[in-house]
Order: structure tokens, then sequence, then C-alpha cells
């Protein structure tokens, strides 16, 4: 088992990533009958990793966390702290309830991951008290700093922040709700240096709005298929020049997001189709999910190949 570095050291490596670029995600990559696929796992993970992300997030929504079974979550954590190879750092996804999430856990740190994102719990709605209870269980068992991630089912009040972030080892919170009322007083309750990112679905949509409230860094599956773009927007955004955020919103975001809300689970399985237009060994997506239908995908190719156009890139 690798030793990890402790959740301060990792909370500045993390704060000093958001800061230079965005959260990268990466798909999990199967062959065509649905067994992984390590060889364009590594692949895809090093392409990405070329296109400098602040940290890597493997095995979580985008990479298909769900559909997982333990030996698969090893290798694509393992392997993605071999390419990274301290580069950035590596968060990995657990979730479920606590008990399997600590079985995670255990596997991830002994891949060598440097932090963990806890995913929501599965199925069931659960009082304030048990959302701060499973972060609780988890953070006992494992030495692994954790993210909190609130979405669905999963929303934590300011008074329930507070307890959460005063466990030693929970540094952060991503955010998939956008209610930013609730948000701004989440980071008001929270320490001056616990760790907050947006999380939304196509998070660049709501980047301005975020940062507003004083959350600027985000995850982005775009930069999962098209690096370019997302390089694009997050320096546009940084440096304030609205000319050209506003460029791509309208030219590739909206049409993107239009496209994905078309189809339960297309927030992953167009993603995984655009990556697959790019040329990346990702293969396709796991049931539940399905992959885009003909018509779709002719219509996600228009909009890629318009995206890459506005930064000068071709598909």
């Amino acid at each position: 088992m690798l030793v990890s570095a402790g959740p301060v050291a990792v909370a500045h490596r993390l704060r000093d990533g958001m800061a230079g670029g965005v959260l990268s995600f990466p798909l999990t990559s199967f062959r065509d009958d649905g067994t992984l696929d390590p060889d364009g796992f590594r692949a895809y993970v090093a392409d990405r990793l070329a296109a400098s992300p602040g940290a890597v997030f493997p095995a979580c929504g985008t990479g298909e966390f769900f559909s997982l079974d333990e030996d698969e979550y090893r290798r694509v954590v393992a392997l993605t702290v071999e390419e990274a190879a301290g580069r950035v750092p590596v968060v990995a996804g657990i979730g479920y309830g606590w008990a399997q999430a600590v079985r995670f856990a255990r596997i991830a740190e002994d891949a060598g991951a440097d932090a963990l994102l806890v995913l929501p719990h599965y199925l069931v709605a659960a009082p304030q008290d048990g959302l701060v209870a499973q972060l609780e269980q988890i953070a006992a068992r494992t030495s692994l700093p954790l993210i909190a991630y609130q979405r669905g089912q999963v929303a934590f009040t300011a008074e329930s922040l507070r307890r959460v972030a005063a466990l030693p080892n929970v540094i952060g919170l991503k955010d998939g709700h956008s209610d930013l009322d609730r948000l701004q007083r989440l980071t008001l309750a929270a320490p001056e240096d616990f760790l907050f990112f947006n999380g939304a679905a196509t998070a660049e949509i709501q980047a301005r709005a975020y940062a507003t409230v004083g959350v600027p860094a985000y995850s982005s599956a775009v930069h999962a298929f098209a690096p370019e773009i997302a390089g694009a927007f997050f320096a546009a955004l940084r440096d304030g020049d609205h000319g050209t955020v506003d460029k791509l919103l309208r030219g590739f975001y909206a049409p993107l997001v239009e496209l994905r809300d078309r189809v339960p689970g297309y927030a992953v399985s167009l993603v995984k189709a655009a990556a697959r237009l790019r040329g990346h060994a990702v293969g396709p997506v796991r049931a539940p999910l399905t992959d885009p239908s003909p018509t779709d995908l002719a219509a996600l190719r228009a909009v890629l190949t318009a995206g890459l156009d506005l930064v000068g890139a071709a598909l």
C-alpha cells in the first residue's frame, strides 16, 4: 500500500490545481463486448493528462463508477495513478452505502489515490443527521482525504456542512445542485480553507454564476473529449475575456446542453460518443445507459465540429 499525503497537503495541491486548470473526469474504456479495456483506458488517460488538468477524478460519474466491479475499479484507479505519476492529484470515486464505499476506499488507497470523491448514496432519501453520519462512517475508516458530493438526494444545510467540515479528513464539497442561494450559505459556513467546486452537468454553462458566490473551480465533462474547447473556455473565463466566453457558450455549450437534455443518461453517453468521434478507444457505455441514436450522433458531430472550429481545432 502506498503512503498517502495528509489532508492539508492534498487540499493545497488540489487548490493549486483548481486555479490552473479544469478538473478532469475521465471516461472508462470498454471493449465492444462490454469488458474493461485497460490498454485503451491507459492511452486515453495519458491523453487527458497531456491536456494539463488541475486534477484527475477516475471512476466517478462520467467514468461509470456505478457499473464497475471491484476488480475493474482497482485497475482503473491504479492505471490512473501510474499515468499521473504524481504530476496532478488523483481523486477516485466511491459510493453506495458507507460499508460499500469503505470497500472501494480501501481499494483506492491501496492503488495509490490521493483522495476520494464520495458520490451520493444509493436510492434512499435521508435526513441531515444521516447525511452527516454517512461521511463520519467513511472518514473513520480511511486515511484518505474526502470530498463530499451533493447532488440528487444529497443536499447539505449550512449546519450539516459545519459538522462535515469539522471531520479532519473531509476537505471539500462538489456541488451539483446549482442552487446558488444555498451554495453561498454553505461557503460562508465552511472553514476558510475548505474546497468548493462546481459539479453541475456541463459545468461551463453555469461557471460565471458559480464564480459570483466564490466558487470559480469546476469539473469539465468537455475536457473528456475536447480539451481544446475546455482549455479555451477556462482561459477566457480566468482572464475576463467575456467575448470568448459568450462565443463558446452560444456556439458550442448551449447546443450541447440542448442535445444532452434529449435523453436521460446523455450526460455520460454523449461524452463517450464524442470521445469516440475524436478517435479515442473508450468503447460503448454500459447498461442502464444507452449510446446515442444515429440521429443524435449526427447532431453531436455537428455541435462538436462547430465548437472545435471556434478554437481553431479539427475533429
